[in-house]
């Protein structure tokens, strides 16, 4: 069950994007699972791919094509099957099906895929769905696309900003993404398409997605596995016209804050998500000396399963907050300066229990479905957040039926 998420009511076209949906009855023969993005000619990408050294095929394919530096008229998706660990037989059939997929679209095609690892894409019916996909393209297809790329995920994924411009035009920023388990950052830790009608170059394009993403898709983590399919993509067709945007200029702001807005929100709709998730928890730690090492004690608790499994019952048993706090790699640590609080409970005042705590008080925020842990550490200016979940039964159950 998601933690206080919902489908998107209405994610608004974006000029120059149309997409379609087909079933390839990849794993289940009741649901759409292959996505068809075209776009107008004259649209630049930019992209950001997992780390994982089992990085999939698709993703060696899209960065290899992304360096040509060739346009890129259109991304094709598949759900149901990630095809990585596959070897050579993999990267043929990802480059089987974008050639067919160009046949289509008249240029160049991106491929993405997710689902279970190691087994082989089943490339006949992929590009039989191809062209019942393509016949589809509609430029309000947003939320059909959302529900084709999901796995696990019980809710599709999808948001907008409109951005009013100081000359009279006005931005649009559409995304979705998909995601509920394997989701720990090493760039972006799930499957995501962003497009905007912004007039950008690729350079500014790609700063901009690697700004937005290091307080996003980056700060967040479900089970701290990093997953060998993660993408990550903007697309930005340019047909809103007028003067391109750049650094520097305070249209190129107000576009960055509404991208970072755009992925703040997809980001956290899939940990919400989170496989088996009952609770949504953010973990703001400041007084750092640098972003990194907030970040650290941030996802020190964050993947720790002994905190998890306490938010999952509502056990405010907040002396695993402090042993996964004590344990994050912080050279010499003072705990004399350290701080801690869930919501509004103090825990911890200069390394010492607070005289004021009690175990009511406590019990009262883990109940909530949303709460933060507050980690002051006293050494420094930096802070950092990172925004994870519970992990409950169902987390188990559904990771033991995954292929099953």
């Amino acid at each position: 069950m998601a933690v206080d998420l919902h489908e998107p009511e209405n994610l608004p076209p974006v000029p120059g994007v149309r997409l379609g949906v087909g079933r390839a009855g990849i794993r289940r023969s009741d649901r759409d699972d292959l996505l068809l993005i075209a776009l107008d000619a004259g649209t630049t990408v930019a992209g950001l791919f997992t780390r994982n050294a089992f990085c999939a095929a698709p993703v060696t394919l899209c960065r290899q094509r992304l360096a040509e530096r060739t346009a890129v008229r259109g991304l094709l998706v598949n759900s149901g099957n990630a095809n990585a660990g596959t070897g050579r037989g993999g990267m043929e059939a990802a480059r089987q099906c974008v050639t067919a997929a160009e046949t289509q679209l008249g240029g160049m095609v991106l491929p993405f895929s997710t689902g279970v690892i190691g087994e082989p894409l089943p490339v006949d019916r992929i590009c039989s769905a191809i062209p019942r996909a393509a016949v589809q393209l509609r430029s309000d297809a947003w939320l059909d696309a959302a529900r084709a790329i999901m796995t696990t995920d019980t809710v599709a994924k999808g948001c907008s900003q409109r951005l009013p411009l100081e000359d009279g035009r006005e931005i649009t920023i559409t995304g979705i993404a998909k995601g509920a388990g394997m989701i720990c950052p090493d760039m972006a830790t799930m499957l995501a398409f962003i497009a905007t009608d912004a007039p950008i170059s690729r350079r500014d394009l790609q700063k901009a997605l690697e700004t937005v993403a290091a307080d996003s898709f980056n700060a967040i983590t479900i089970d701290g596995d990093t997953s060998t399919n993660d993408s990550l993509i903007l697309a930005a067709t340019g047909a809103a016209g007028g003067t391109a945007l750049g650094e520097g200029q305070a249209a190129y702001t107000q576009f960055v804050e509404a991208l970072q807005a755009v992925c703040d929100q997809l980001a956290q709709a899939i940990v919400r998500d989170g496989e088996g998730a009952t609770r949504f928890i953010t973990i703001a730690v400041e007084g750092a000396c640098s972003r990194d090492e907030a970040r650290a004690v941030g996802y020190t608790l964050a993947h720790s399963p002994l905190f998890k499994t306490a938010a999952f019952a509502g056990d405010p048993n907040w002396g695993r907050i402090l042993a996964a706090v004590g344990r994050a790699p912080v050279e010499d640590f003072d705990l004399s300066r350290v701080d801690i609080r869930i919501d509004e409970v103090a825990l911890i005042e200069q390394g010492e229990p607070h005289p004021d705590y009690r175990e009511a008080a406590g019990a009262a925020v883990f109940a909530r479905p949303e709460f933060t842990v507050h980690v002051a550490l006293g050494r420094g200016s930096q802070g950092a957040w990172v925004y994870t979940c519970d992990l409950s039964y169902d987390y188990v159950r559904i990771n033991a039926e995954y292929r099953s």
